[in-house]
């Protein structure tokens, strides 16, 4: 009788019924989705390693900028440097010519002075009279 009213009675609607706990269902992973991944992957590395690049690249420019700077700095310090002796070397040129050409003049006042002195002390020779022909 036990089992007869046990099969009779209803079932309490709130009892829960035992059901196995819910496994995430393995998923097999097709060869494109791992293919994806691989290239996402080989990507990022190669973006990281053209990044470090780029970095290296900004760093030895910077350098070689600043190098250049420096450089130009000394060339102009020398450009200056030249043309300041250039100067000066014009100024000299300029007042030996100066002394040459005033040196010129002194000597050839002298010389017209010495010819005129000799021009005058001579007297001018007469001419031979012609002789006479019968």
């Amino acid at each position: 009788m036990t089992k007869a009213i046990a099969r009779t009675q209803k079932k309490d609607s709130s009892a829960k019924k035992k059901t196995a706990p819910k496994r995430k269902a393995s998923v097999k992973k097709s060869a494109a989705t791992t293919n994806l991944k691989k290239a996402a992957d080989k990507r990022a590395i190669l973006a990281n390693k053209l990044r470090a690049d780029l970095k290296a690249t900004r760093d030895t420019l910077k350098a070689v900028k600043d190098s250049a700077k420096a450089e130009i700095a000394v060339l102009k310090d020398q450009l200056s440097a030249a043309m300041k002796r250039e100067a000066e070397l014009l100024k000299i040129g300029e007042s030996k010519v100066r002394a040459m050409v005033a040196a010129g003049e002194k000597w050839e006042k002298k010389q017209i002075a010495k010819i005129q002195k000799m021009a005058g002390k001579s007297k001018p020779k007469k001419k031979p009279a012609r002789k006479k022909q019968d």
